[in-house]
């Protein structure tokens, strides 16, 4: 006769699991930012502008640079200046991933970056450009064109940002009770 045990709280995923999940936040990331590049790169000409509301519009842009299209000017190296920073921030990032899965925010930042990087390295490597579709504006404003790759990359960058906050923050107040415990 077999006994049953209560249940025990539920496992946690294994480290490797959490590292593929990662993964495919990256990759569900770059689908996006793909589909959403072809789209608009097959139903605007160059330049042309869909406006949506009073201060955005749809456009087609090209852009040879990096962000606020620095570098845009090049003769062409920065391309693959570019497309080397970005596969050395790639390995970097999985290796993060693979060391510490189970931090959620910090992992999760990582993700964002390394799908928004891959998802702008595709475009540089296919069209030796980074398709932008997004322009915000007001009056005589304008923030520059950009896409779903960019949004990533920059909230990747603020929860990073964050994390190190939050972190720090955590830090502070443990040594803090433990300076009360010790008096």
């Amino acid at each position: 006769m077999s006994t049953l045990k209560p249940s025990s709280a539920p496992k946690a995923p294994t480290p490797r699991w959490g590292f593929i999940a990662w993964l495919f936040i990256a990759l569900a990331i770059i689908v996006v930012d793909q589909l959403s590049k072809y789209y608009f790169d097959s139903q605007l000409n160059y330049a042309e502008r869909w406006s949506v509301l009073p201060f955005f519009d749809f456009t087609l842009l090209y852009n040879p640079g990096a962000a606020f299209s620095f570098l845009a000017d090049g003769a062409g190296w920065q391309r693959w200046f570019f497309t080397g920073v970005a596969f050395v921030a790639t390995v970097l990032i999985i290796q993060m991933l693979r060391k510490q899965p189970h931090q959620t925010r910090f992992c999760l930042a990582l993700s964002l970056i390394l799908g928004g990087a891959l998802g702008n390295v595709i475009d540089r490597l296919w069209h030796a450009h980074v398709i932008d579709f997004l322009l915000f504006y007001w009056r005589d404003w304008y923030f520059p064109a950009f896409n779903v790759a960019d949004i990533a990359i920059t909230c990747g960058a603020i929860l990073l940002i964050l994390d190190e906050l939050i972190r720090l923050r955590q830090q502070k107040k443990a040594k803090e009770s433990h300076a009360s415990l010790s008096k």
